[in-house]
């Protein structure tokens, strides 16, 4: 325990550290997958680290004013810059937005406009018919910028509040967020002209999942995976650096294994990113191995000093369900949670591979308080919970 307890609070360390941050392109995120890939290298994996294309982003200044008056907003992550001076054109609904003439003014989004961030244009896992008819209209009308009033909304942003209506590297319309109060405030002053400057950059890059693979050979493999990459401007303590320690200590933990089948650990890249650029080069690359799979065990959001550590599963076999359940009764730490829908296993889960989803009780309160702000910070995580995570998993390997 000591052993592996020193380590796993120097890997969360290392992950946290890395500057600026762990977004997917950024430098810091190169960092993180080559630290990952040369600590597991050591103990005998086969490596594929192939970097893929991706889009990284630098926003240096933005503000709006209206004759006098500075409001306080946002650059929504991956907005064009822009410097433009124009009227002003509030839309709070659908039917509003169909009706108005916004082509070259800056359009101000509220209400049910701004109610959940909508999906990236080209985001394949996820993207509602409306969030498509919005961009859509959004992209006909051709205003000349965006103002987003948003709130809070957990479920698809995280604790952020207010939140960025729009995170997409493939959305030309420049765009900023803010508060609704502060909607209200811009809306008293609509008969000044507004001046919004974006001083940012998108920048091509590159990233790399990290997918370390033992005992190769087999029929059959087990896929344990988590994301290696943060939000902006977080240091992603439990989301997920937490995830990806636990999947350096199994590497240790599992060194030694030479049973049935064939393991793979999996570090993927862009689970934060809004073109999810990781999993699309897992997907093109490793996916006519899916059915090969036994099970994929992802690991999100685990080792939260407060509450359990749960597990969940996903079109699993009864029999499997068992056995898994025998080797994580032994361990108090953990206990069968309710299954949740906005993680990597679903990727597997989408092309028929049964999956285990591995996290914290307390996900649910995580994503109202803490997830994608700076307050992840690694005096959240006990680094005891990421130990038994990790031993319970390399006994659920060995006992396959």
């Amino acid at each position: 325990m000591d052993h592996y307890l020193e380590k796993a609070n120097q890997y969360l360390k290392v992950l946290c550290d890395v500057k600026p941050n762990r977004r997917t392109g950024s430098s810091g995120n190169r960092e993180a997958t080559d630290f990952f890939e040369k600590t597991i290298r050591q103990y005998g994996y086969d490596i594929d680290a192939a970097s893929f294309t991706t889009l990284d982003y630098v926003c240096h200044n933005t503000s709006l004013t209206l004759g006098d008056i500075n409001c306080e907003v946002y650059a929504s992550p991956y907005s064009l810059g822009c410097d433009i001076t124009a009227e002003i054109v509030t839309v709070s609904t659908l039917a509003e937005l169909k009706n108005t003439n916004c082509e070259g003014k800056i359009l101000l989004l509220k209400g049910a406009m701004c109610e959940e961030q909508l999906a990236p244009k080209n985001f394949v896992f996820y993207n509602p018919e409306q969030h498509k008819e919005i961009v859509d209209l959004l992209e006909n009308k051709k205003p000349g910028g965006i103002i987003a009033a948003t709130k809070k909304n957990p479920d698809l942003a995280g604790a952020l509040c207010p939140f960025p209506l729009f995170v997409d590297g493939d959305f030309d319309i420049p765009s900023v967020y803010c508060l609704d109060t502060v909607a209200d405030e811009i809306q008293t002053l609509t008969d000044k002209k507004a001046h919004l400057r974006i001083d940012a950059s998108r920048l091509p890059s590159s990233s790399s999942n990290v997918l370390a693979s033992l005992n190769r050979g087999k029929d059959e493999k087990i896929v344990i995976t988590a994301h290696i990459d943060a939000y902006e401007s977080t240091p992603g303590a439990l989301d997920n650096a937490s995830g990806t320690v636990v999947l350096l200590l199994i590497a240790e933990m599992l060194a030694d294994y030479q049973g049935k089948y064939s393991v793979e650990i999996l570090a993927l890249n862009g689970e934060d990113h809004y073109s999810a650029a990781g999993e699309m080069d897992y997907l093109n690359r490793y996916g006519n191995e899916m059915p090969e799979i036994l099970v994929v065990i992802n690991i999100d959001d685990v080792g939260f000093k407060q509450g359990k550590s749960t597990y969940s599963f996903y079109e699993c076999r009864p029999e499997l369900e068992e056995k898994v359940e025998d080797v994580f009764r032994k361990y108090e730490g953990l206990e069968k949670g309710e299954q949740w829908y906005a993680g990597d296993h679903m990727v597997f889960v989408q092309n028929q591979v049964p999956a285990i989803a591995i996290t914290s009780e307390l996900m649910p309160e995580l994503l109202k308080t803490v997830t994608h702000t700076s307050a992840d910070t690694p005096d959240l995580v006990d680094c005891q919970k990421l130990v038994e995570i990790a031993g319970a998993l390399s006994d659920v390997v060995r006992t396959l």
